[in-house]
């Protein structure tokens, strides 16, 4: 998605848009469970419910959030298990996602937490 675009979109509906941002700030930071964590938790539930732009882009949060490759391992198994054999295609998306940011690759895909307009 173009930021122009979403930039457009958010000035049309600043309080849906803005609404999502603040959700994303408050639930994705540090608090009794660890960020990393709770993005590792959406990823789960992005791979089960197959949406590839989110699954890139909170495989790149999960990235940038310092997630290990054994964290993600062991999180895309958790996917698999209540995925059955769809969740392990989309699991390995998600793993592919991870090596290519490993090479350095760069992901365009991301979720806006905080961002004002």
């Amino acid at each position: 998605m173009s930021d122009n675009l979403y930039e457009e979109f958010r000035k049309l509906s600043p309080k849906v848009t803005g609404g999502l941002i603040r959700m994303r700030e408050d639930t994705f930071r540090d608090a009794a469970v660890l960020a990393k964590y709770k993005i590792l938790a959406a990823l789960v539930v992005l791979v089960v419910t197959k949406c590839e732009p989110c699954l890139r882009a909170y495989t790149k949060m999960a990235f940038e959030a310092g997630v290990t490759q054994d964290e993600l391992v062991e999180f895309l198994n958790v996917a698999i298990a209540e995925g059955g054999c769809p969740g392990e295609t989309w699991a390995l998306k998600a793993f592919e996602t991870y090596k290519d940011l490993q090479k350095g690759k760069v992901i365009e895909e991301e979720i806006i937490v905080t961002k004002e307009v």
